[in-house]
């Protein structure tokens, strides 16, 4: 520990870290551009100088001085103050002071350390120069005549994003900043340097010239675009979703946030359910609530449980889970579950099925082995996180699946289960790697686990993690790769087959040969409707998608941010999302549908509020007590006996961005989508 006085007041600090972190430390506010705790230091914006002694007489740029014992620092003496004044009125030199029409405005750095740091005047009176703007995509909107090289962007993108497309160009007033090459952005991280750059220089593209920030409400709620339940802050005016930002948790997303989640958020006012649908004479044709109900009633009155099944999609929330569980049980159906990509996850142990290492432990470890999965396009922000962990050097990674650009360097140990087998066996030389780690983990994609032979993947993986040391007191490097968001809370929920019941392969198959007769589809749009062209659809959801089409009544429900609802992220977290909106038209929230439909049918549910819903669920299973909490699982057997077959591992995601029925109906998305298409076209050199 090294001791130092700051403005006269004496603090101790960690040795090593910089002058600017102890002055943090001692409650002292020092301006910054540059410097970006996340980011390697720069030290090239000077705004940050301090007087420093004993040293030289002029002042030191904090952010890149190691504190020393006895040192003596002043932030604010006249040295500090007339040097702040000299490097500000140097910034605006070139900067337009556009201030009037910049999307930043309201929320610029600039704006603030001018007012605070800055002179009301400046010296200068020559032209200032222009910088043409960059094409960096469909995402990103420059004007980089703003531009004050602070370069966060640049370290962004090279050091989090691990893409090397962004540089500087020139020296002095002639640098620029953009890519080396004129082309899009190619990170699923892209879009967080617009929350990077402090001056207007990088807004966002398809939210410009939109709001004013005192214009907005904003709330803080959960991301479902992928499992990782990013923590987001949700800004709308009126009924509308304008934008979507990040919120700071360092257990989760740290204050990232992945461009579908950003973005896909103007899928929310396109092809939108609004009203009740009932099918007449071949054609589904608008209805009331109870015209809707009853449609429902007159076909299970009488209908044997057997007969009906229902479904749960990617999207929906625990208490809508909780709710159609609860009305099946009372109608008598076993055939209910939420996997609907058939992967073959067992529900009685919660080790099984969850990323049990924890997103924040990924730091601690020090060998990783990919079976069946690509975190980039899967789970951005937990590649994001392993790329971190591999920065700092002594991280081995192997993978085995389908080859791909992970933005840090592996190991690619085979293409499918040969290789698995091998490793399971302890054969594999990679084992070797895994033995010798203090902290080794394996991360378990739906790639693997989504096939025929999945519980057989599920058990080799079980064998990999015993037998090569992945679980040892205080540490369990077996974990699961979610791609759902609601998929981990309906397996904790219990939202699959019963005694007896049929998963959703059988579903479809008892579907489409006339054994089951009613299928309830709760956001069930990833499936193969073309099954159900026999049955009574039911189909309750925001988006008239593949779900929608196949119906015979449909229910309206409300979006993530429509609701106050429970997600389970994919390293079994409990979290709450939080309503922004009002849903639109006559849509409700999910489980108040449920639950007035069990009262038509006969079966009452017996809770009539959200807080009934959720003493439900934690009477269900004991983690919904504690929002946010983390349990330790249980390490016991799983998986299936069995060799898995000799079929390559897939990835379950095939665009990035359109995933769900909320970003396929993003014109933003779709945006991203083209450009993508036409990067890899150029990239690759074909027509497709």
């Amino acid at each position: 520990m090294a001791k130092l006085t700051i403005d006269d007041v004496e603090i101790e600090v960690p040795d090593g870290i910089t002058v600017l972190q102890a002055c943090e430390m001692a409650g002292v506010e020092i301006p910054r551009f540059c410097y970006h705790e996340r980011l390697s230091v720069a030290g090239n914006c000077r705004m940050c100088l301090v007087e420093v002694a004993p040293g030289p007489p002029k002042p030191a740029a904090s952010c890149a001085l190691p504190v020393g014992d006895g040192m003596t620092v002043k932030t604010n003496s006249p040295m500090v103050k007339k040097a702040r004044e000299g490097v500000m009125e140097f910034l605006l030199i070139n900067h337009p002071l556009d201030c009037p029409i910049c999307d930043q405005g309201g929320e610029c750095d600039l704006q603030d350390q001018a007012m605070a740091y800055g002179v009301g005047n400046s010296r200068y009176d020559e032209n200032k120069r222009a910088v043409r703007d960059k094409e960096l995509g469909p995402l990103v909107k420059t004007e980089m005549t703003r531009c004050i090289h602070c370069t966060r962007c640049i370290r962004f993108a090279t050091e989090v994003a691990g893409i090397e497309e962004l540089g500087a160009t020139g020296r002095g007033e002639s640098m620029e900043v953009g890519t080396y090459v004129e082309k899009a952005l190619t990170s699923e991280l892209s879009a967080n340097i617009i929350d990077l750059c402090p001056v207007g220089a990088l807004t966002s593209k398809p939210y410009a010239f939109t709001a004013r920030p005192w214009e907005l409400t904003r709330t803080e709620t959960i991301d479902v675009m992928d499992a990782v339940g990013s923590n987001i802050r949700v800004d709308s005016r009126g009924s509308e979703i304008l934008r979507v930002l990040p919120v700071l948790n360092e257990d989760i997303n740290e204050e990232w946030i992945s461009d579908k989640t950003r973005y896909a958020c103007d899928g929310l006012k396109r092809q939108r359910l609004d009203t009740p649908y009932v099918r007449r004479e071949g054609a589904l044709q608008a209805a009331s609530w109870d015209e809707a109900f009853a449609a429902i009633a007159d076909n299970v009155k009488d209908k044997d449980g057997s007969k009906i099944a229902a479904i749960a999609g990617d999207l929906v929330d625990c208490e809508a889970m909780m709710a159609l569980s609860d009305l099946m049980d009372g109608l008598g159906s076993p055939h209910i579950d939420c996997r609907q990509d058939g992967a073959k996850l067992d529900a009685a142990v919660r080790g099984s099925y969850i990323f049990n290492t924890t997103i924040a432990g990924i730091e601690e470890a020090d060998a990783c082995l990919l079976v069946g999965t690509n975190p980039r396009i899967e789970a951005a922000l937990v590649n994001a996180r392993i790329r971190k962990r591999w920065l700092r050097g002594g991280f081995t990674v192997g993978a085995v699946g389908p080859r791909a650009d992970l933005t840090y360097p592996h190991e690619y140990l085979g293409a499918g289960p040969q290789t698995l087998k091998e490793l399971a066996e302890g054969s594999h030389a990679f084992c070797d790697v895994l033995r010798n780690a203090e902290k080794p983990l394996v991360i378990v994609g739906q790639g693997a686990l989504a096939r025929a032979d999945g519980g057989k993947v599920l058990s080799a993986a079980r064998k990999i993690a015993d037998g090569c040391g992945l679980v040892s007191d205080g540490w369990n490097g077996f974990n699961v790769l979610h791609t759902a968001a609601g998929r981990v809370g309906g397996l904790d929920i219990g939202f699959v087959p019963g005694v007896d019941g049929l998963d959703v392969a059988g579903i479809l198959e008892g579907a489409a040969n006339g054994e089951i007769e009613t299928v309830y589809l709760l956001g069930a749009d990833e499936i193969d409707t073309s099954h159900l062209e026999k049955a009574f659809v039911i189909y309750q959801g925001h988006h008239g998608d593949a779900g929608a089409h196949c119906a015979d009544v449909i229910l309206p429900g409300a979006a993530y941010t429509e609701k106050n609802a429970t997600y389970v992220n994919t390293e079994g977290r409990v979290q709450r999302a939080w309503r922004a909106v009002f849903p639109p038209g006559d849509a409700r929230e999910d489980w108040t549908i449920i639950r007035a439909l069990s009262d038509v049918l006969g079966k009452t549910l017996r809770y009539d509020d959200l807080a009934g819903v959720r003493r439900r669920m934690a009477l269900q299973n004991a983690v919904f007590e504690i929002v946010g909490d983390l349990r330790e699982s249980e390490w016991t057997k799983f998986g299936e006996m069995g060799v898995p077959n000799g079929d390559v591992f897939d990835t379950p995601v095939a665009n990035f961005y359109m995933t769900d029925p909320i970003s396929r109906a993003s014109e933003t998305m779709a945006a991203c989508t083209k450009s993508m298409a036409k990067t890899t076209q150029e990239k690759t050199g074909t027509d497709g």
